[in-house]
């Protein structure tokens, strides 16, 4: 396998020197931009307590904790590097007691139920393993009412996610529908999906 091809796979769990460099771009660019398209979705929407699912770099933690000020949040990686990356990115959040982060399998999440007001993803469910069983797992720690929001770069149909799909062991781009379907079958009450206008992002909200 070529050092590319080593790269891009560390977007799956991202270890050693390369996965350190993954999670450290996971913090910039169009992940970014994605992220904060994939946020103006929750509108007014004021959680107390925030569940952050494949937390990465730990950008978007630091995000939401800024745009939501009395919260507090839970970030979880199963990649002991993504959670090294985003407890240093988010460590004055963490001495002042409003983060938690620390290793987690989103297939069996040993977190309190009925805890959370919102819960994220965003750009993680290409790799969960089977999105029904994940998906009621986040059901399970949501508040009644909670809010469970997906963001995605790839909307299942663009050429370019279909591209990577094909290069990184075991991805899988899923499209609006299948998401949607998923999340009714796993217990979720009112689901809807969001395309961007002239790029394959997509966003899915759902509520408990």
């Amino acid at each position: 396998m070529g050092i590319f091809l080593k790269f891009i796979n560390q977007t799956r769990k991202p270890k050693g020197f390369l996965g350190k460099m993954m999670v450290s771009r996971m913090n910039k660019g169009g992940h970014v931009k994605l992220a904060n398209w994939g946020m103006k979705h929750l509108k007014s929407y004021v959680p107390e307590e925030i569940l952050e699912i494949g937390c990465g770099g730990g950008r978007n933690v630091g995000e939401l904790l800024r745009r939501y000020p009395n919260s507090k949040l839970t970030a979880i990686d199963y990649s002991e590097v993504s959670v090294e990356k985003a407890s240093k990115y988010n460590a004055k959040a963490i001495k002042n007691g409003r983060c938690l982060i620390k290793r987690g399998d989103v297939s069996n999440l040993e977190l309190p139920i009925e805890k959370f007001d919102l819960a994220t993803a965003f750009e993680t469910i290409y790799f969960w393993p089977g999105l029904e069983k994940c998906f009621a797992q986040v059901a399970r720690v949501l508040k009644p009412g909670g809010v469970f929001m997906i963001v995605n770069e790839s909307d299942g149909t663009d050429e370019e996610g279909l591209k990577y799909e094909m290069m990184i062991e075991g991805m899988k781009c899923y499209t609006a529908e299948e998401i949607e379907n998923a999340l009714r079958n796993a217990g979720f009450s009112k689901v809807k999906s969001v395309h961007h206008k002239s790029k394959p992002w997509i966003t899915v909200l759902a509520k408990k």
